[in-house]
């Protein structure tokens, strides 16, 4: 296995909810399709008079509630994660609303209802397939199978790799990073830091720059979360509760229990607003994008960090965020929730060791055992929607990451057993033994009891 070659801002993505997998990731498939279509030979653009697109795994198990077919039609029309408008998937509620697809010489009308569901158990290589095709008459003049593996990372078949630089300080696992913050006398976010200047030939400027615009896109979310009241998205009709939380929070000072309400409230604000298909952070993933920004959101507005330290402290969980994607997953289809929410939590709780001042071991504890508590956790989400439990399982793992920071800080280091290398592996071996059924295609678990009653 290469060492980790991911960039920073490959991880953490800016885009609209509710789930990267199905709305960062298709969407990016969209736009790249018709880049494809618009590079064939005009003699065939000019024949072509039919676009199929066919999802399958959990695309297709939960893909209408997720928002998928929207965000393929949005991508198809040139729209991309990054810099799409906030709202732009409620321009396409309407799936049998035309819109025309602008083949370079020629228009091909097609609509969000043309895009079809197929088959939840497949075949291919990975849960969350899509197929493009653009045909004339019989004849398939283009065709493209992509995969939506997690987080808004996208591949597909034949793909060729992306040329980049080596990293500085090459590793895949904790205990190889480890050896060379020993070696080289380093601390982990110089290291993380060095490395992404290595791979994508950015300056520290242009890092920090996109850093500090990732971390305000996450306080945004969670800003209008509080302030916001009303029904979310979709049949379930759940309530938006995070405003109700900050408010008793603030009613009690932050003080005691109201510091916890607090830090609820804000997990719950960001995720509300992924739910409402609005513009969040993959933190690693949409559907654990409350997390981090809670405990951002605590650090800057309650103890008083810097934003020098939040840089310091993000780096650190991305080094997190890295290791789970390489060595496990971070795809609920792939390893359930463990990978969304269960990453999500162990980053934040490395952001907050290490933002604090806590050297290596104590963030890496910090991040182990928050880890360690979510392993197991599937994605069953009811109706297809992320919405229960995913908002509230966000607010859990914002509670456990700051748990999870707190008995770190307050132990001795060598008392940890256990560390995050083989909380990965573990992870990893739980996905791959974890029912097909929990893993994000809303046919067992919660998602089945809520039906069923």
């Amino acid at each position: 296995m290469p060492p980790v070659r991911t960039s920073i801002f490959e991880l953490l993505k800016i885009g609209p909810g509710p789930s990267s997998s199905h709305t960062i990731g298709p969407m990016t498939a969209g736009y790249d399709f018709m880049e494809l279509v618009r590079k064939l030979p005009r003699k065939d653009r000019l024949r072509a008079d039919r676009l199929t697109i066919r999802l399958f795994g959990s695309l297709s198990a939960t893909g209408e509630g997720h928002g998928t077919r929207r965000a393929v039609m949005s991508g198809l029309l040139g729209f991309l994660p990054d810099t799409c408008h906030p709202n732009v998937l409620e321009e396409f509620d309407d799936k049998d609303q035309q819109f025309e697809l602008d083949l370079d010489g020629k228009a091909l009308a097609y609509c969000a209802g043309d895009i079809v569901f197929d088959a939840v158990q497949h075949d291919y290589p990975h849960s969350n397939t899509m197929l493009f095709a653009l045909n004339a008459g019989t004849e398939t003049l283009l065709e493209r199978t992509y995969y939506s593996i997690g987080g808004g990372f996208l591949d597909w078949e034949r793909k060729e790799e992306e040329k980049r630089g080596e990293p500085a300080y090459p590793y895949k696992t904790m205990a190889q990073l480890k050896e060379h913050l020993r070696t080289h006398s380093m601390r982990l976010h110089e290291l993380i830091l060095a490395n992404e200047k290595a791979i994508t030939g950015m300056s520290e400027k242009e890092i920090f720059e996109n850093l500090d615009h990732i971390v305000e896109v996450m306080e945004r979310s969670v800003e209008l979360g509080i302030q916001s009241k009303g029904i979310l998205p979709g049949p379930i009709g759940l309530q938006r509760k995070a405003a109700v939380m900050y408010e008793k929070a603030k009613a009690e000072h932050f003080q005691g229990p109201g510091f916890v309400k607090a830090l609820n409230a804000y997990a719950m604000a960001a995720s509300e607003e992924n739910a409402s298909g609005h513009c969040v952070v993959t933190a690693p993933t949409c559907g654990a994008a409350g997390v981090i920004p809670s405990i951002i959101f605590m650090l800057k507005r309650h103890m008083g960090a810097l934003q020098d330290e939040i840089r310091q402290g993000l780096l650190a969980a991305i080094a997190i965020g890295f290791l789970c994607k390489h060595n496990a997953s971070i795809s609920g289809a792939e390893v359930g929730c463990q990978g969304e929410v269960g990453v999500a939590s162990a980053m934040a709780a490395a952001l907050l060791a290490y933002a604090r001042g806590y050297r290596f071991q104590v963030t890496e504890n910090a991040a182990e055992i928050a880890m360690e508590h979510h392993l197991g956790l599937t994605c069953d989400p009811v109706g297809g929607y992320v919405q229960i439990p995913c908002i509230e399982r966000n607010a859990m793992g914002a509670v456990k990451a700051y748990n999870a920071y707190l008995i770190a800080s307050t132990l001795d280091e060598s008392y940890q057993r256990v560390d995050l290398d083989k909380a990965i592996q573990a992870m990893a071996q739980t996905g791959r033994d974890m029912s097909r059924k929990y893993k994000e295609t809303s046919l067992a678990g919660l998602a089945q009891s809520v039906t069923e009653c």
